[in-house]
């Protein structure tokens, strides 16, 4: 059977385009598209622990799955260690992979050492985003924009609905505890 995997990082985010990416390369390939399983998740993915994918590996460990696809490798796992791992546990099990943006398919030993250079190129990306939002996340501290603490307990400042009105965005201050 196949199993199509699909992640997002927040509930801001949908799945429907790898969704639609999928269907198009199932429908492509010839397959019977109800006999598909999906497994759907919206967990960050420096973890492995997420429920769609814990029930897609038991899924793979009772051997009902034969072939999982993903959008992108990245969707499986952001860590390069975590995403070989998990690769060379699936092969052991005689599963074959399929990232079909990437265009590849993992069942042989280039396709393995394909995916680990991307899953390695995804780790640094990752590492990037994290070092951008925290360089920013400084200038606006140095700026007074924003000073700290959870969205919950942040205000706007007295004159942010006349900023925010004007279009600018609003100042934040933090609520006290």
């Amino acid at each position: 059977m196949i199993a199509c995997y699909c992640r997002v990082s927040s509930r801001s985010q949908k799945t429907d385009s790898q969704k639609a990416e999928l269907t198009r390369w199932l429908s492509h390939q010839g397959h019977d598209l109800p006999a598909v399983q999906w497994f759907e998740d919206i967990e960050r993915g420096q973890t492995l622990r997420r429920p769609a994918f814990a029930r897609l590996q038991r899924a793979i460990g009772a051997g009902t799955i034969t072939t999982v696809v993903v959008w992108k490798l990245d969707r499986l796992a952001r860590r390069q260690q975590d995403g070989i791992n998990l690769l060379a546990e699936w092969c052991a099990q005689n599963v074959r992979v399929v990232a079909v943006t990437q265009q590849i398919d993992l069942s042989g030993p280039v396709g393995r050492m394909v995916a680990s250079v991307l899953f390695g190129l995804a780790e640094i990306e990752w590492e990037y985003r994290r070092e951008r939002q925290a360089a920013g996340i400084a200038v606006a501290k140095a700026q007074g924009s924003i000073t700290g603490g959870s969205r919950a307990r942040r205000k706007p400042c007295h004159s942010g609905r006349q900023r925010y009105a004007s279009g600018d965005s609003p100042c934040w201050r933090l609520r006290p505890r």
